[in-house]
């Protein structure tokens, strides 16, 4: 019997696999795989333009021929569980050139400089992918590590497939090291608010260049570098790995110094726009005077207190103490003032005055509006904190806003309204959507697939 054809099976005659789900989290499960087991294939694309190898979309038309850094990683995750429940080895071959192919176009346009683009369209011009200054703009994301991790590991821990380009890979996390970290805290920070991935995220959004030693951003370098450390190991190179898990402790170090609020119960984005201390003297009412000279300031960065959910990544990570997770669940993602809302997480907590669920592509919003991704994520953070009540609350969240919105639409969208689970923009947007795929699997214990 085939697995779609047992499934359906098990759920119609109350079979013992869904025996303690709640029945319309049942039937929402059974409509999802549906259009999931049979839209999927519109996520691999063939080599088009500057694209030189197979890659993978988010899926709707407004990303029909564009390869973006992390969502063709965490879209990668989805495909890889919906190959494990669905697809047959011939499917798991077939697909593995688009797979690696999002890895190996962007290393295409990575030099001995390190910088790597975050976005490669069909028409991109391969003379102009490269800025002028490289260092003026934000570049890829710290995901390309895990996703070469990610899929060295689902090949039996094969990296060889790596190994011509592993150099260039290295040349990017050393450009980051070198251009996009700051001395005083050890913190990574965005060049500007240029795609950084949570579009208009007010830590970073409209706020000075080099000024936003990010959560996310300092989270994903973190999984990077252990990243970093595991393809070290598996291309033997030990001494390059033993440095990359250096690094990664001394960067989670810095995380937990820097970013912790005691306060709050929560981690925030640091903010490194302070003028530096200096011995220089100013002339100050007709004299020579050494300002702050009796009390220069002590600190390196000031907190930026505002509710985004990425504070709940430093749990995905495994950045947070068991001590803060348990203060961050208690204080933050049970608060339904703040974060948690009817269909999952809110991306900015109701009480900031930014709060907006406004239907906007340019940037894409996250002001408030339910995203697959931040549900997902913040879910994984919980499961590894053994917070399994509040995550499987949040998987169910995440299943009905998706099996509403197929019974609605008959596809999904990017993002949506918090509190009535309402579509807000861009039909047909599957990519990291489709992770609700591995929640499920987890849910009806299933063998799961999980990121780096």
């Amino acid at each position: 019997m085939k697995k779609s054809l047992l499934f359906f099976v098990l759920i119609f005659s109350g079979g013992s696999l869904f025996a303690q789900l709640p029945d319309s989290i049942a039937r929402d499960i059974a409509i999802i795989k549906k259009y999931v087991f049979q839209d999927y294939k519109q996520m691999l694309k063939q080599p088009t333009g500057a694209l030189l190898y197979p890659y993978i979309t988010p899926g709707s038309k407004s990303y029909a021929t564009v390869l973006w850094d992390w969502d063709s990683w965490l879209s990668n995750i989805a495909l890889a569980q919906i190959l494990q429940d669905q697809g047959t080895e011939a499917d798991k071959r077939e697909a593995l050139p688009y797979e690696q192919g999002c890895v190996l176009n962007y290393l295409a346009y990575t030099g001995a400089d390190g910088y790597m683009p975050m976005v490669v369209d069909k028409e991109s011009d391969p003379t102009k992918i490269k800025p002028a200054d490289i260092y003026s703009t934000n570049m890829h994301k710290p995901v390309i590590a895990q996703h070469a991790a990610f899929l060295t590991k689902l090949n039996n821990g094969n990296a060889e497939w790596l190994r011509e380009k592993f150099g260039l890979m290295q040349a990017f996390i050393t450009n980051y090291q070198t251009h996009h970290r700051n001395a005083e805290t050890g913190l990574f920070f965005w060049q500007d608010d240029l795609a950084i991935g949570v579009d208009n995220d007010p830590s970073t959004f409209f706020r000075p260049k080099r000024s936003s030693a990010s959560i996310y951003l300092n989270c994903l370098m973190y999984k990077e570098l252990k990243a970093m450390a595991y393809l070290s190991d598996r291309l033997k190179m030990k001494d390059a790995g033993i440095q990359y898990e250096d690094d990664a402790e001394a960067l989670k170090a810095a995380i937990q110094k820097n970013c912790w609020d005691e306060k709050d119960g929560f981690y925030y984005s640091v903010d490194l726009d302070l003028r530096p201390i200096t011995n220089e003297p100013s002339i100050v009412f007709g004299k020579p005077f050494v300002l702050h000279k009796g009390m220069p300031r002590t600190y390196a960065g000031l907190i930026q207190r505002f509710g985004v959910w990425s504070g709940f990544m430093t749990m995905w990570a495994g950045i947070a103490t068991p001590e803060q997770a348990k203060r961050m669940v208690a204080e933050n993602y049970l608060d339904k003032r703040t974060f948690n809302a009817r269909y999952g997480i809110r991306t900015l907590s109701k009480l900031e005055k930014m709060y907006s669920l406004k239907a906007s592509s340019n940037p894409s919003n996250w002001l408030g509006p339910i995203w697959g991704i931040s549900n997902y994520m913040t879910y994984r953070g919980l499961l590894k904190y053994g917070y399994k009540k509040e995550a499987t609350e949040l998987a169910y969240k995440t299943i009905a806003l998706f099996g509403n919105d197929f019974k609605k639409e008959g596809a999904l969208h990017e993002y949506y309204d918090p509190d009535t689970g309402a579509p807000i923009m861009n039909k047909g947007f599957q990519n990291w959507n489709y992770l609700v795929l591995n929640m499920i699997d987890r849910l009806t214990g299933q063998k799961t697939i999980e990121e780096f």
